[in-house]
């Protein structure tokens, strides 16, 4: 088959836009790295950075003008001479014109305006994004409303986990990285925290929460030190994304970012990983209430084969997951020849890392879990009935979870 050329079959108004996004890009980085470096007297006058201020705006006019090519790609690009209301800032309530190459405006639409004024006093003002938090608020509420309304209780439980898993991100994992602490030490914690708070906010204060907490807490630990294991031996250098180079340039390479790509990967593990821990315990309770009498092995042996039916899908959940987040990188790199040097990049192999160690860490989840909970859950009657025991053992085996 013969390759294609590249842009044959990518839709030109995306890549357009994914161009001007990148020259903006390295616009602002150009910009964000000047304030990294001291002021230099030149001629002994201070040089000053540029006064930047995003702000929102509203689009009153719009007109499209000549269409610029772009000269290395010869590709033909809209441009539109946009006059425009600003809606907060110093300058509330003025209105400018400015030239729009980036994604295309509409009358009476939102966006936010970067507002950059040099030393010499020149404005300069430029599209950064449409406003898109008003879609993000309806489709917040539409969920705390279903979640509210078919949850019940336990979806409100299920909320106030949520927020605080949220502020503990935000407020603890965040800061303390950015203070120079180890990423992967404040992530374990982190995440321990987030499992001790929301599981027992959410199922109540007792030993099959506690069964779980223990099983989930273990379970990272165990996939913090493989996934350590593998960013070691594959000589990750955590510089897959443009993201992490940005913010290893802001903090002056301070920034521990293969520490940040192993807490990652842990952090990202903690939702799936919740559930099948909390399956676990409560397979262990159920069956210990149809058959008090049975020993644990026993018990532990059925919820475990339970539980590695629930592996399956689980497993296929986060890859396929972690696949569709990463479905534009797929599509770019689609006509590579080699496809072993396409998977080798850092980007991708990250991915793959991903789904191998969080899907190593629900696989080991199921044992430990049931473990824990067999012992914590379990106290074996020494005076057993032979005939209520056999009864008893054959429940277990036609015994189908419901939870």
């Amino acid at each position: 088959m013969l390759n294609k050329p590249f842009f044959s079959d990518m839709n030109i108004l995306h890549t357009k836009r994914y161009i001007v996004r990148r020259l903006y890009i390295i616009y602002t980085f150009i910009i964000s790295i000047s304030f990294l470096f001291p002021l230099i007297n030149l001629n002994a006058q201070e040089l000053l950075p540029d006064k930047v201020e995003v702000v929102k705006a509203r689009v009153l006019e719009v007109r499209d003008k000549e269409k610029e090519v772009i000269p290395t790609f010869n590709i033909e690009n809209r441009v539109q001479e946009v006059k425009a209301i600003l809606l907060e800032g110093e300058g509330k309530g003025r209105e400018v014109t400015f030239n729009n190459d980036f994604t295309s405006l509409s009358p009476d639409q939102i966006f936010y305006l970067n507002h950059t004024i040099d030393k010499d006093g020149v404005e300069y003002f430029a599209m950064l994004e449409p406003y898109r938090m008003n879609v993000i608020y309806l489709f917040l509420g539409l969920f705390i409303l279903l979640t509210i309304l078919i949850g019940g209780v336990q979806g409100v439980r299920g909320l106030i986990s949520l927020a605080i898993s949220l502020v503990l991100i935000v407020y603890a994992l965040v800061p303390f990285i950015l203070s120079g602490y180890s990423p992967i030490l404040v992530s374990i914690l982190v995440s321990s925290f987030i499992i001790i708070l929301g599981s027992y906010i959410t199922h109540g204060f007792n030993k099959t929460t506690t069964s779980a907490v223990f099983g989930m807490i273990l379970t990272v630990i165990i996939t913090g030190a493989l996934a350590y294991l593998a960013i070691d031996l594959g000589n990750f250098s955590g510089y897959e994304t443009e993201e992490a180079v940005f913010l290893n340039l802001n903090h002056r390479g301070n920034i521990d970012l293969v520490g940040i790509l192993i807490g990652g990967i842990m952090i990202g593990l903690l939702g799936v990983l919740y559930d099948v821990a909390i399956n676990q315990a409560i397979f262990v309770k159920e069956l210990h209430s149809i058959a008090p009498n049975v020993e644990k092995k026993k018990i532990f042996k059925r919820a475990f084969y339970m539980g590695r039916e629930h592996i399956g899908a689980l497993v296929d959940t986060l890859a396929i997951a972690y696949v569709g987040a990463s479905l534009p990188l797929l599509l770019l790199f689609s006509n590579t020849p080699n496809i072993e040097v396409t998977l080798n990049r850092e980007i991708f192999a990250v991915e793959i890392i991903r789904i191998l160690i969080g899907s190593i860490g629900l696989i080991l989840a199921v044992p430990i879990t049931t473990f824990i909970a067999s012992m914590m859950l379990i106290k074996e009657n020494k005076n057993k009935d032979a005939s209520l025991l056999n009864q008893e053992e054959e429940n277990l085996k036609h015994y189908k979870h419901s939870h």
